[in-house]
């Protein structure tokens, strides 16, 4: 029997999410719908489901519930041109950065991929300027995407905070007393609170 032929995998999400309109769906269950009805029609695995959902999010298809839930509803949907950064702002963002991930400071003299990344996302309205810009780890870009920009701030302290407490470093109490000044901050203004730190 002829394998039924399939216009494109962003095409197949589409239309199983179009089958159901207005219903809350979570990714797991999405994820495995999909993957399971595609690999039915078309006799073979789908490439990367996770990134065809994340797009779809990104330029309006899908509307992002929460973490991990999206709905698809015709009369909110809306297809938008996502802005990309050109080859001639990613090389002054990279040089401006000193060719190294912003966060932990490992770059190219490391070994290490770099990734020019939306400090307001793009799927936030993130306009691809150079003041929107920075560099980043493929590492730390990964770790931003699963998490907002705050949470993945707040972390980077807590894990610097932690790193220094039993640290034999002559500069260990100043940056110990560093980072609980920024973390109080987070706690002052309310942010991340579901993020804890051991005082």
């Amino acid at each position: 029997m002829p394998r039924k032929k399939i216009a494109s995998q962003n095409e197949f999400v589409k239309d199983w999410f179009i089958k159901r309109s207005n219903r809350d769906i979570s990714h797991e269950e999405s994820k495995a719908g999909i993957e399971e009805e595609y690999f039915k029609i078309a006799e073979k695995r789908f490439e990367d489901v996770d990134r065809t959902i994340r797009k779809l999010a990104q330029i309006g298809f899908l509307i992002k519930i929460k973490k991990g839930w999206y709905r698809y509803d015709p009369k909110k949907a809306k297809m938008r041109t996502l802005e990309d950064f050109s080859s001639a702002d990613k090389k002054i963002i990279l040089e401006r950065d000193g060719y190294a991930c912003v966060i932990c400071g490992k770059g190219e003299r490391d070994g290490i991929d770099l990734q020019v990344d939306h400090i307001k996302p793009k799927e936030l309205g993130g306009n691809a300027t150079i003041s929107n810009g920075q560099t980043l780890c493929a590492s730390h870009n990964f770790r931003k995407k699963i998490s907002s920009q705050t949470e993945t701030g707040k972390k980077m302290f807590i894990r610097l905070l932690e790193s220094v407490k039993n640290s034999d470093d002559k500069n260990a109490s100043k940056i110990e007393i560093f980072c609980e000044e920024i973390l109080r901050v987070f706690e002052k203004h309310d942010i991340d609170g579901h993020i804890k730190w051991k005082k």
